[in-house]
């Protein structure tokens, strides 16, 4: 089994392109640069925690959370915002390997809830996450102010 951990910053590039073929994916033009990935995962206030699945021939898979809160309960949260495993890979169990490094990882921080959206047309992905103990919620309404 793959080795999971923390990302280093020889980790990058290949987290990059993996992150570019998750947003081709979805229909996406990722616009992720190598800087904003080091200042966002690696840098002085990281915005993300990028955990990296490392296998014989390198990296074969990632998870990026982001920290939330229920500030009326007094209640910290992650969300797993990219789960990404190379097709190569998949299949072998390193997702469910990821998601509970994501988990484990937020439990570890004193979280109390870890979340994680998916496309509502993907049943694969849905039932994936339900045999990893993630229940379905119905999200209210969000919005969103695009800053300059």
């Amino acid at each position: 089994m793959p080795v999971i951990r923390p990302a280093e910053k020889s980790d990058l590039p290949m987290v990059l392109d993996l992150a570019h073929a998750l947003a081709a994916y979805h229909g996406d033009t990722a616009t992720l640069t190598l800087a904003a990935l080091e200042r966002d995962s690696l840098g002085p206030a990281p915005w993300i925690t990028l955990l990296v699945a490392e296998g014989t021939t390198g990296l074969r898979g990632y998870a990026a959370l982001t920290p939330q809160m229920q500030l009326q309960f007094g209640a910290r949260g992650m969300d797993l915002h990219h789960l990404f495993v190379c097709d190569t890979a998949r299949g072998k169990g390193l997702g469910r390997a990821l998601v509970q490094a994501a988990l484990d990882h937020a439990q570890q921080r004193g979280c109390t809830y870890v979340t994680v959206g998916t496309d509502p047309r993907n049943q694969r992905v849905q039932t994936f996450y339900r045999r990893a103990g993630f229940d379905q919620i119905t999200p209210d309404p969000r919005f969103k102010a695009k800053l300059a």
